[in-house]
């Protein structure tokens, strides 16, 4: 479970799959234990919610969203109007997924990681054309400033 869920994760790609598959899973044991219980919006809205918490929590740097009550009104009529049959495994995966996917990733933990790529080694570079342009060779330069700045990224357990 959790496979087309591990492209918008970071880092090492099997581990993460694991941990979104396994997450999925416990969380499906968790919230939806009795096949026979009536499922209403709202307590679907609460386990989904809390899945993608949990998700969160297990991925450490990425943040998913929560999907927007729309899109969640929508999964809903689709799985729970249309069918008599309780919810399994595959089909609480397929929902999870779907919503994930067209939330996407967002948070403060991608920003900054951008933020750090992209701006660190820009004004070192700026800095370096005022202070001392022909010191160090830009071709040199700017990926030894990238390379630092994701070295220290990933000691810093940001990526």
């Amino acid at each position: 479970m959790g496979q087309a869920l591990m492209k918008l994760a970071p880092g090492s790609e099997e581990s993460k799959e694991k941990d979104i598959g396994s997450t999925i899973e416990e969380c499906y044991d968790k919230y939806f234990p009795s096949t026979k219980k009536d499922w209403n919006f709202a307590d679907f809205y609460q386990a989904v919610c809390q899945t993608v918490e949990d998700i969160n929590t297990k991925l450490n740097s990425t943040q998913f969203c929560i999907p927007d009550g729309k899109k969640l009104q929508e999964v809903y009529q689709d799985h729970f109007h249309t069918k008599e049959k309780p919810l399994k495994k595959g089909e609480f995966q397929k929902i999870m997924q779907e919503l994930i996917i067209s939330t996407r990733f967002t948070g403060f933990g991608s920003k900054d990681i951008l933020l750090y790529i992209f701006g660190i080694p820009a004004a070192a570079f700026f800095i370096k054309q005022r202070v001392a342009p022909k010191a160090v060779p830009d071709e040199v330069f700017i990926p030894g400033v990238t390379s630092a700045t994701v070295f220290l990224l990933a000691k810093l357990h940001k990526i």
